[in-house]
């Protein structure tokens, strides 16, 4: 090992040797602890089986553990049930390492690699910077099975403080998928490749800042997302927000993009909030519409459009629902397109009255949740040449939203205690 070079100290050479035999002691400290732990024991000794029977001592089985010191080999009580014919180690279950030859901080690290890049660089940056060898499906498998194990937990939080406004916004966004998940599926051109992950953000305002603007909480963002129906994510949705305190703020917001599946969730789930279209969708809409009428870009169009812009910042949809229905398409086969573009408006007048929310000192746009969309989804989930089955999509992203959230610890300690 090199620790000299051109005659002087080399510092990393000798960072890295020190930190491999620091590893090495306290793997054997390790080894030595858990042996420490366990009771003398006979063979007339015995445990319950789990099915009402009495398991017997018979001795000690060796384990081989990866843990975040390095390998070591550990010995614990085997017990065996005649009845039922199984052998038992309850040391496994203690210690957390049923089923698996990976210390749970081993697993840690992986699962947290694992949600933020691919499984083949987790396993890169495993070696690299805790020194701890492992093979790229071990953390494919353990951030899946750790994923699922976080979409099951429920969290006995403590009661949140009362708010006064409560933001609920959630999107969908395309999940590239391997072929089998989309069989039976119709995309916009030809068979689907993609399945829409929803994802759900949740975050308070108590103030303002000094021009009289809405303000988020700091630290107050909460996500949760999934590949699954509406229904499924809406009772997901619902949970995370009476998890948050949704019943006991002054106000509960639901902002999202006007998309009918978005309002039946609100008027099933939260029946009393104000329902916001997002500002920058409706803005779109109206670019649309404006393309559809004018076709190639003008001073007409720009002076037209600006017009209904001003009438949408001001809150007059009925002003602006008029524009659009006296309006005619150049071309008259886009009519059809135009009339749905003035049904969004119509369908949605009364969660546009931006004036109004901004008076109440309302947030208008959805941006936290079509960040989220990026962040979480994006960033992991849609990276080039990836193609996902949805129970391992929905594994990486409950474990994302797990993070992103603010929560990974408190699921560690849960773990521990349980």
């Amino acid at each position: 090992m090199r620790l000299l070079r051109a005659g002087a100290l080399d510092l990393e050479a000798t960072e890295m040797a020190l930190r491999e035999g620091m590893h090495q002691v306290g793997s054997r400290i390790l080894e030595k602890l858990l042996e420490v732990g366990q009771p003398k024991l006979d063979s007339s000794q015995t445990v319950d089986c789990g099915q009402g029977h009495q398991a017997r001592w018979l001795g000690w089985r060796p384990k081989q553990l990866v843990t975040v010191l390095g390998p070591i080999e550990i010995r614990r009580s085997y017990y065996y049930c005649e009845v039922c014919g199984v052998g038992l180690h309850p040391h496994d279950r203690q210690w957390d390492i049923e089923g698996t030859g990976l210390s749970p901080g081993v697993r840690r690290m992986m699962a947290r690699l694992g949600s933020k890049e691919s499984f083949e660089e987790a396993r890169l940056d495993m070696g690299e910077l805790a020194g701890v060898r492992v093979v790229s499906k071990q953390v494919e498998r353990v951030s899946e099975e750790l994923g699922q194990q976080v979409q099951g937990w429920v969290a006995a939080d403590l009661a949140p403080d009362p708010v006064a406004k409560f933001y609920i916004a959630y999107d969908g966004t395309g999940v590239p998928v391997v072929s089998r998940e989309t069989e039976g599926r119709k995309g916009k051109d030809g068979p689907a490749k993609t399945r829409e992950a929803k994802l759900g953000c949740i975050f308070t305002q108590t103030g303002v800042d000094a021009e009289g603007r809405p303000q988020r909480d700091a630290e107050s963002t909460s996500y949760v997302g999934a590949i699954e129906t509406s229904q499924e994510f809406g009772s997901r949705l619902y949970a995370e927000a009476e998890r948050r305190g949704s019943t006991q703020a002054e106000a509960v917001i639901v902002l999202g993009d006007g998309a009918p599946w978005v309002w039946n969730l609100a008027d099933e789930y939260f029946p009393t909030a104000v329902q916001i279209v997002d500002l920058y969708h409706a803005r779109q809409h109206l670019a649309n519409a404006a393309k559809l009428i004018f076709g190639s870009v003008s001073g007409s169009q720009a002076e037209w459009l600006q017009a209904r812009l001003n009438e949408l910042d001001d809150g007059e949809v009925e002003a602006v629902i008029g524009a659009l229905g006296r309006a005619r398409p150049r071309d008259v086969a886009q009519q059809a397109d135009l009339e749905r573009e003035v049904n969004y408006f119509r369908n949605n007048a009364e969660r546009m009255r931006y004036a109004d929310f901004r008076k109440r000192a309302m947030f208008v746009g959805s941006g936290v949740v079509e960040a989220g969309c990026k962040t979480v989804v994006g960033q992991r989930l849609k990276r080039s040449g990836m193609h996902w089955t949805v129970r391992g999509a929905n594994a990486i992203m409950a474990l994302r939203c797990l993070i992103l959230s603010g929560r990974w610890e408190a699921f560690w300690e849960s773990r521990a205690a349980a």
